[in-house]
């Protein structure tokens, strides 16, 4: 049942688990001890009973230490994760931006454009008129006919917003990709993402930049162990966090 009208996203009571598999580097002792059993592995219950609306138009911060379950939760929204158990529903289908998004390192800036614009749905008359926007956007344009290997970890940050807003998607998903870029970047993809939220557009945006989330949010989710901890007004939240966090530096 698709989210009613009003809403971008809905996950009820969402559990995402997966295994993690024992090393294939055994010993002859500890292969002679398991013999007859199957590859032992341990199961990660790296989302556990979580459950949100998004309204369209709604920016939504998500915090958490790392291995809390937020780029879980991301990939689980954009149909990547298959949910263990609960649902997930959306009005469209999300685009998830990532450090690790699939761009082709051997070929170029342009053409990764051109794929990435194609694989987003349009045409080939519309990358070629989007093209020289979209490379300007990335401030990429010396480096464009470079092999994507020769960019630094931010020059992909630059190219991989660039492509995936060049549409102005519905849902955004944003995973760490806005902390590797340089602070001329970071202003122009807050702008950005006003924009989109300007249109009714919904984003999700996981950072451990805080002060990006106090600029862009509207709302922010703490995610720890895979729950939902707190889920409210962006001050507040990450105020509650960040005492968290210093607590657990601290030992205490």
């Amino acid at each position: 049942m698709p989210p009613q009208d009003g809403l971008a996203v809905v996950t009820r009571d969402l559990h995402v688990s997966y295994r993690v598999y024992a090393s294939r580097a055994l010993n002859l002792r500890t292969l002679w001890n398991r013999r007859g059993r199957g590859r032992e592995f341990r199961e990660i219950k790296a989302v556990q009973g979580v459950s949100l609306q998004a309204d369209k138009g709604e920016a939504i911060g998500v915090v958490g230490r790392n291995g809390s379950g937020k780029s879980t939760l991301l990939q689980a929204i954009a149909g990547l994760l298959p949910a263990t158990s609960g649902s997930v529903f959306a009005s469209s289908q999300p685009t998830l931006l990532g450090v690790g998004a699939a761009l082709q390192p051997n070929l170029s800036g342009r053409r990764n454009i051109e794929l990435g614009c194609l694989a987003l749905g349009m045409s080939r008359t519309e990358v070629d008129e989007e093209m020289d926007d979209i490379i300007e956007f990335s401030g990429l344009e010396e480096f464009i006919d470079l092999p994507l290997r020769a960019y630094s970890s931010g020059m992909r940050a630059r190219l991989q917003f660039s492509i995936a807003t060049a549409i102005q998607p519905e849902i955004l998903l944003i995973d760490e990709a806005l902390a590797v870029g340089d602070d001329i970047f970071k202003v122009r993809s807050e702008r950005r993402i006003q924009e989109l939220l300007n249109g009714a557009g919904t984003v999700f945006l996981v950072s451990h930049a805080l002060g990006v989330i106090r600029d862009v949010c509207t709302r922010v989710i703490w995610i720890e162990r895979g729950e939902a901890i707190e889920d409210g007004e962006p001050e507040s939240v990450l105020a509650a966090y960040q005492a968290f966090s210093k607590q657990q530096a601290n030992g205490s």
